[in-house]
């Protein structure tokens, strides 16, 4: 069971990491070059944001459970950036 799970994971984060066109959230505060207060507002909205959209997919892609929050939880480490 958990290989199945494992398998669909790899497939949508595939998926999902060719489909994200846009830029990080990170490299968007540096191209704007914020700083302090503003980088900390900015990069919350980002975030928050980001994990709207990644739920939004996790639906779409019919995701329940540890399925979701994993797929979830990459999608908006991809979307914010390391």
């Amino acid at each position: 069971m958990k290989m199945i799970v494992l398998a669909v994971l790899m497939a949508f984060a595939g998926s999902a990491a060719s489909a994200q066109t846009t830029a990080t959230c990170k490299a968007q505060a540096a191209e704007k070059k914020l700083a302090g207060a503003a980088l900390t507002t900015f990069t919350k909205k980002c975030e928050k944001d980001a994990e709207t959209t990644c739920d939004a997919s996790a639906k779409d892609k019919k995701l329940a459970g540890a399925a979701k929050s994993s797929f979830t939880k990459k999608c908006v480490s991809d979307a914010v950036g390391t």
